[in-house]
């Protein structure tokens, strides 16, 4: 029997999408043998790869103004290589700083070049909100803008973008992509791990702009750094992840047979309207560290009234059939990771069994 899963990344993945890989594990289209042991510049692998570009700018309506790729490294690669593409000598990069990967985002950046904090709601070593607009100050000649979209760790996420004027917004969406729909074409670029709501491990999505990655492609970063690179390749350069790319079709696929965006973002925020409701119902039992206005719908984080409480709810959960629910190291407490792949029925089990754990340990 699988179980609910809670994980935050990797994430649980729809079981249709498990079930074809299955289905076609030793022999993928009638060839004979895996997907995993085609040549990615074989036509059966291509129109995977093809299928799954497609589907990405069907689903977030992607314009042709933008590049669809598929890179390696995760966001840690993309920590580096935002900067060593876009930030020239004699400029600077903003930074938006609200949470441990923004952080770590713009660490990177130093390495690179000068990058400025353009907000930063950090406050006891902690992150429970994202900046209000008034009180983020851009650089109106900056090389671009870097805001990390969801806050994984500390359940913070934005729920609209700030203006950026002419300067380039760039986006670690990681960990809210596809999530529901938004307006790709006010993005200079964005990138996101697959792991959560996309696909496995392995795969890292970025959509770019034509212009910034044609306008001026670095000379003196190693090719393989370039998204230029890749751009021209159709993300062939080298050898993709060819299996991971698969699963992300799969996903897609799915996410289609959903209802497209439209549909899965009406599901996950009617998961977040259940699942607040019962912590803000039961308020003196669920302590939410996060401002409503700032609260994530993919990673839902709560304290407890003690550790001990914590453990023995993550204990009793995974008696339950539900796994996934211990916070990050960083902070403790619960985290409820709610990606595309968790059903609102889901939802409703942990509800249910959040309700009666505040009963009998109340």
């Amino acid at each position: 029997m699988r179980v609910v899963n809670f994980n935050p990344g990797p994430a649980a993945l729809p079981v249709s999408a498990l079930e074809r890989a299955r289905d076609e594990m030793l022999d993928f289209m009638g060839t004979g043998m895996s997907v995993m042991e085609h040549s990615h510049r074989g036509k059966e692998f291509e129109a995977v790869h093809n299928e799954a570009i497609a589907l990405l700018r069907e689903l977030l309506g992607i314009p042709d103004s933008h590049y669809v790729m598929f890179l390696q490294g995760g966001g840690h690669l993309q920590f580096a290589m935002v900067p060593m593409n876009f930030l020239p000598a004699g400029k600077s990069a903003d930074y938006l700083l609200t949470g441990h990967w923004a952080k770590v985002a713009y660490e990177e950046a130093l390495n690179i070049g000068k990058a400025n904090v353009a907000a930063n709601t950090e406050q006891d070593k902690r992150f429970v909100r994202i900046p209000k607009a008034s009180e983020i100050k851009l650089d109106p000649s900056a090389a671009y803008v870097h805001l990390t979209s969801n806050n994984t760790i500390y359940g913070t996420q934005f729920h609209s973008f700030p203006d950026t004027g002419k300067v380039p917004l760039v986006a670690d969406m990681s960990s809210d992509f596809l999530w529901k729909k938004f307006d790709v074409s006010k993005f200079g670029l964005i990138y996101a791990g697959a792991q959560k709501n996309i696909g496995p491990s392995g795969v890292t999505v970025v959509v770019a702009r034509k212009d910034l990655v044609d306008g001026g492609e670095r000379k003196d970063v190693p090719k393989i750094l370039r998204y230029s690179t890749h751009a021209k390749n159709n993300s062939l350069y080298n050898t993709p992840p060819t299996f991971a790319i698969y699963m992300m079709r799969n996903v897609l696929q799915w996410v289609k047979a959903q209802g497209g965006l439209d549909a899965i973002g009406k599901a996950n925020d009617e998961k977040g309207k259940v699942l607040y409701g019962c912590m803000d119902k039961l308020a003196s039992f669920y302590r939410a560290p996060v401002e409503k206005e700032s609260r994530s719908y993919m990673n839902v984080v709560f304290r407890l009234p003690s550790e001990a409480l914590e453990e023995k709810f993550v204990a009793e959960a995974k008696k339950q059939n539900m796994v996934g629910l211990k916070g990050h190291r960083m902070v403790g407490g619960i985290r409820v990771s709610t990606y595309n792949a968790v059903s609102l029925d889901n939802v409703k089990q942990l509800v249910g069994f959040m309700e009666s754990f505040a009963k009998s340990n109340g």
